[in-house]
């Protein structure tokens, strides 16, 4: 099958799709440094970088004539969706309707499959309207199938909960992936074996740590003797200190209230804000980890950008490009790639019943 990538990032559904045997041919993505990660590690694909509404027929005419091998998968951005997002939740945000893009690509190369993918606060947002809307302008041609799937249920070691809406041309009976029946891997299975760090550390090649690596940590690794992108944030001292209050599962609420003054109202905080993550637990979920300040489990400091793109299931070959800010959003707005390999694989095992 081929492959086409809207929204793309830094690539995690192409990393998924890849996995899963799918040649992905085209990817588009506005944001110049998630372009150039794209780029680095998708060597076989072409990158449209810039927005999506200036794409046009002249570079999807090509694809049209492989319709029947085709699909087209993407996520929009879906900051407008999120439940600790209130504020931009809204059908005035014209951000939320961006969606209609990956529409207009559907109706004009009428693929064999599409994959949309999204925060599952996409359901519930403004009663539904947005989902709802979505899936009233692709069923005319499409069979469609819609799931919640949680990362952690897919060898991610994160609680995750994403929405899929998979489209059929052929009507095919598709099933989503099943859940794993072992036990979902932890934020020690994730980091262990990556080496210590300081406050704002920079040097983004290390050497892995003493500690035996996991048997996910092996595979992520594959023979290298050190990873990219081992950074973190510099913290100034106050937040620092902040952090030493805060237990495994603890966040801001454990913070002596002396130390939040610089907070309007710190009762409003979100219960993501200064959350320690619990090494004997898959993560919370990695989104804006910088801005949310997760806290290493042992560490006092932040979680580095191979921290979060280990628990987001990301090789450590895959590696990231632009500033350290740009790194982190780059992590954190991606699909885990083992998630999006699972729902891949459940589409090729479907199309290949179909073709029996």
């Amino acid at each position: 099958m081929i492959g086409l990538d809207l929204f793309s990032g830094a690539g995690g559904m192409s990393l998924g799709a890849t996995w899963a045997g799918i040649n992905v041919a085209l990817a588009v993505e506005n944001d110049a440094w998630a372009a150039k990660t794209y780029s680095a590690n998708h060597p076989q694909a072409s990158v449209y970088q810039a927005d999506v509404r200036a794409l046009a027929a002249t570079e999807l005419r090509p694809f049209a004539k492989q319709r029947d091998n085709l699909i087209v998968f993407g996520g929009p951005p879906c900051q407008g969706f999120s439940w600790s997002n209130l504020k931009t939740r809204a059908l005035d945000n014209h951000d939320n309707w961006l969606f209609l893009e990956f529409v207009r690509v559907i109706n004009y190369l009428r693929p064999a499959w599409f994959v949309f993918e999204n925060v599952q606060g996409i359901t519930n947002t403004v009663g539904g309207e947005f989902v709802n809307t979505l899936k009233t302008l692709l069923r005319p041609h499409y069979q469609l199938y819609e799931s919640l799937l949680n990362a952690k249920c897919f060898a991610v070691p994160q609680d995750r909960t994403r929405y899929f809406l998979v489209g059929s041309r052929e009507g095919l009976s598709y099933r989503p992936p099943t859940p794993l029946k072992e036990r979902p891997l932890t934020v020690d299975a994730a980091i262990r074996d990556l080496p210590p760090l300081s406050n704002g550390d920079s040097l983004s090649w290390r050497p892995y740590g003493r500690k035996q690596p996991s048997q996910y940590a092996r595979t992520l690794r594959r023979r290298r003797r050190g990873c990219f992108n081992h950074i973190v944030t510099r913290n100034a001292p106050y937040v620092i200190e902040r952090y030493r209050h805060v237990p495994q599962g603890g966040n801001w609420e454990n913070i002596p209230a002396r130390m939040m003054k610089n907070y309007t109202d710190p009762s409003r905080c979100h219960t993501g804000i200064y959350h320690r993550l619990r090494n004997s637990r898959p993560s919370v979920v990695i989104g804006n980890f910088r801005k949310n300040m997760l806290i290493h489990p042992f560490q006092d400091r932040g979680l580095s950008v191979r921290e979060a793109a280990r628990i987001q299931s990301f090789p450590d070959g895959f590696r990231f490009f632009g500033s350290i800010g740009f790194q982190q959003q780059q992590v954190g707005n991606a699909v885990p790639p083992k998630l999006a390999c699972a729902v891949f694989r459940s589409i090729i095992d479907t199309a290949a019943l179909g073709d029996c």
